[in-house]
């Protein structure tokens, strides 16, 4: 009997026409570990519609997630592929809603969306690692090389599913689909990081190269690098665009103040994580790493924000082993295709891989910009917006400038930005950059450990490739440690700061950046690099320790610091130390007010 009232208590409370506050245990509905639970979560999720403040708790446990019997939409994720998702974590339009793994592991399988939370207000995340049976990647660990023949053998993992050779080309199998070799990029075991020049190991079919099968797990590979790589050598591939990122680990979109606390993802066919248009986000204690089996975590970003407000905050994080970056803030730049009078502008989402997004809704202030030099030219505030496709859409404005500049023209949401906190958190071992970070908001990034394989802080913003805007009004960035910043290629910088321009884009008038603050950082340099600043207005470069590193080859070509278009610039009481080659400053004519005192080590 007690059994019996254990069971038809939350059957009754969810049967309940007011809404309801309370926890569930999962493990009541069905939901337990050792089978696929994805069907029973559904059906949960889909009861507790219209309840607020639920805890949905997972007792302890490994719990298993197919994509047979998920349910499924068409979903646009920016900077992803969009497609048809399945999703075990449907959080659609919930208020307060908490899911408490209690330590569990969630396993998923095949190209799923673990969670998508859209819509949502107040969503709590915590105590639960996400990953899957056999990630997006599969790695070549080399075992033997023969230099003489351009040749390498290396052992293939996972190797559940197995791989052939085919006509000389390697297709590599996944849980329903085939990969070729397609991006990629080679590990060093000893530092467990990307490999020092890594662009010499990387993977490239040519006219010339053969794969030969050489056992059940090994195959021998000739012509297939620059260079072949050392024993021990990991290259990590994934597939190629478009369809190696369909499957975020968790997706945030038009939902408010979330919270994801002391969770971990292990891979993921994407971002680990990816929000967009949303209002307060607070990680803590968010990890995202390679589990004891693999050397890659996540395919691309641990963490990405396009076109959100209010307050981003990390603080206790570690991203390391990803395929591409550990932060990136930024907004949107879409293009004006045509002026159709009345105030209405005709425009079409930049980037393939941000088409669907909701750039605008009435309300938002927007920036008329150039194209040309990416700087703005009129401000104005959305009146109507009409959606014609994933691809265009019509805005309509309060008003536009009485003639309309000739060139070409992009819109800017200037509503979006947020405002954002980083403090205490690791980012290291990864492809790409420790964090970008363009947007309006006032931004703290204080006490972390950054060590990637190109430029530590990149400021950038652009309008000509995956056009993320969002030129910054107000940075300190201080009291952080940069490690051994760009062994990728030997050109990172701890802080570049410079927006992406193309050839026929030129300088404005104005300067794309404003007010940075780098001071009071720990730098363990090889290369002797501290800072490349273009077209930044108000840049302080103060207080900060530069020791060289052993850890890699010295030296560099270019100066420590490099100031192109800049003006109101204080590089003062900075300290390089036990370099053993130049450290100087490259000052370009077109600055202005640049002062350069205080400095030990530095020649001006």
């Amino acid at each position: 009997m007690k059994n019996l009232i254990r069971i038809l208590i939350p059957v009754i409370l969810l049967g309940a026409q007011s809404t309801w506050a309370g926890t569930v245990n999962v493990a009541d509905y069905g939901i337990v570990p050792g089978k696929d639970v994805t069907m029973e979560l559904n059906q949960l999720l889909d009861d507790l519609q219209g309840k607020k403040d639920v805890t949905l708790v997972f007792p302890k446990g490994r719990y298993q997630f197919f994509p047979e019997n998920a349910v499924e939409a068409w979903r646009a994720v920016t900077n992803h592929d969009n497609s048809l998702k399945r999703m075990a974590f449907p959080l659609f339009g919930f208020d307060g809603l908490t899911i408490d793994g209690q330590g569990s592991t969630f396993i998923f399988n095949g190209r799923m969306s673990p969670i998508v939370v859209e819509g949502s207000s107040g969503t709590t995340l915590k105590n639960f690692s996400i990953d899957w049976d056999t990630p997006f990647h599969h790695e070549l660990k080399v075992v033997e090389r023969d230099p003489d023949n351009k040749a390498f053998i290396a052992e293939i993992s996972p190797m559940k599913y197995g791989f052939e050779v085919k006509d000389g080309e390697l297709l590599l199998n996944h849980y329903d689909w085939q990969d070729r070799i397609g991006q990629n990029i080679a590990f060093d075991p000893k530092t467990n990081a990307p490999a020092w020049m890594t662009k010499n190991f990387a993977l490239r079919v040519r006219h010339n190269t053969k794969i030969t099968k050489v056992g059940p797990n090994r195959i021998r590979c000739e012509n297939l690098t620059l260079k072949v790589p050392p024993v021990g050598t990991v290259m990590c591939t994934y597939g190629s665009a478009p369809t190696n990122r369909l499957a975020q680990s968790i997706h945030l979109s038009s939902s408010k103040d979330t919270v994801i606390e002391n969770v971990t993802v292990y891979a993921g066919g994407g971002m680990a994580l990816i929000a967009e248009r949303c209002e307060n986000v607070s990680l803590d204690g968010f990890k995202v790493t390679s589990n004891d089996e693999r050397v890659l975590s996540t395919r691309a970003d641990a963490t990405h924000f396009l076109g959100c407000k209010g307050l981003i905050k990390l603080e206790n994080c570690l991203f390391e082993h990803m395929a591409d970056d550990g932060i990136n803030v930024h907004g949107a730049y879409i293009k004006v295709e045509k002026y159709m009078g009345a105030n209405t502008f005709l425009c079409e989402i930049s980037h393939r891989q941000q088409v669907g997004l909701i750039f605008a809704e009435p309300g938002d202030k927007l920036l008329v910009t150039s194209r040309e030099t990416v700087l703005p030219i009129y401000e104005t505030v959305v009146e109507k917006v009409k959606i014609l496709n994933e691809h265009r859409v019509l805005i309509t404005v309060n008003d536009v400038p009485t003639k309309l500049p000739v060139g070409p023209l992009s819109l800017e949401n200037i509503t979006w930005y947020p405002d954002l906190i980083m403090r205490n958190n690791i980012i290291r071992d990864n492809r790409a950059r420790s964090a970008l970070i363009t947007t309006k908001g006032k931004v703290l990034v204080e006490n972390n450990t950054f060590s990637s394989m190109m430029h530590g802080i990149l400021i950038e913003g652009d309008n000509k490739s995956w056009y993320e805007s969002g030129g910054v009004r107000d940075i300190t960035i201080r009291n952080n440690t940069f490690e051994n910043i760009g062994y990728g290629a030997n050109t990172g910088y701890p802080l570049y700061a410079a927006p992406l321009l193309l050839p026929e884009q030129r300088l404005g008038d104005e300067k794309y950046h404003r007010n940075i603050r780098f001071t009071g950082n720990t730098i363990k340099s090889f290369n002797g690099h501290l800072v490349h600043a273009l077209s930044v207005e108000g840049l302080e470069v103060s207080g900060n320790e530069i020791e060289m590193s052993k850890d890699y080859p010295n030296g560099s070509p270019t100066a420590a610091i490099e100031l192109k278009y800049c003006e109101d610039v204080a590089i003062k009481n900075n300290t390089f130390s036990n370099f053993n080659f130049p450290i100087g400053v490259d000052q370009a004519d077109d600055c202005e007010d640049i002062r350069i005192k205080n400095n030990k080590g530095l020649s001006p």
